[in-house]
């Protein structure tokens, strides 16, 4: 490839600016998905402590003095029903990350192809759009596991907040009753 010093042909600039435009295409790709694995991290790991404090509670002995220090919001059947969503949560959270990086993965890889077909000036279009195409699919896919995460996160605040209102209805009618 000749580089001139002087005055250049405009479809040598052209030609020239659309590489560039297409060696940077996959530097952004993999930007965009370290931010995502580093976000699918992040959320793993506060789902994770919340589970290993739900197992910590499920392992402590009931109270034996009847409960009356016990707090009605942590019994052993809504402890076991928490832990079931967190680890759905945790398993949707693993295939973002797997998804995610194996979109990472097909992006190194079509960056690979086009460094490849640019010094061999061979025809490497049909890998390059193959490799792409499987990155942004995986990375769609991730994204499609993160709402799944994010749909069970609400579910249970819902679940939650819904249970805690029935609780303090039935203590507010308990009340009436003694008076």
């Amino acid at each position: 490839m000749n580089f001139p010093l002087y005055a250049a042909d405009p479809d040598t600039v052209d030609s020239a600016a659309h590489l560039i435009q297409v060696a940077l295409t996959p530097v952004f790709m993999l930007s965009g998905i370290g931010t995502l694995i580093n976000v699918f991290n992040t959320r793993l790991s506060r789902v994770s402590d919340h589970l290993e404090d739900i197992n910590k509670r499920l392992a402590q002995p009931l109270e034996e003095d009847g409960g009356k220090d016990a707090d009605p919001y942590f019994t052993p059947a809504r402890l076991k029903v928490h832990q079931d969503r967190l680890r759905r949560r945790v398993f949707v959270l693993d295939l973002a990350i797997i998804l995610n990086g194996c979109g990472g993965a097909f992006t190194c890889g079509s960056a690979i192809a086009l460094f490849v077909g640019s010094i061999r000036d061979a025809v490497t279009s049909t890998w390059l759009i193959f490799l792409f195409g499987a990155a942004l699919t995986c990375t769609v896919a991730a994204l499609s596991a993160f709402l799944a995460d994010t749909i069970l996160s609400w579910h249970g605040l819902k679940h939650d907040r819904e249970d805690m209102l029935q609780k303090y209805e039935a203590l507010l009618i308990e009340k009436d009753k003694k008076n």
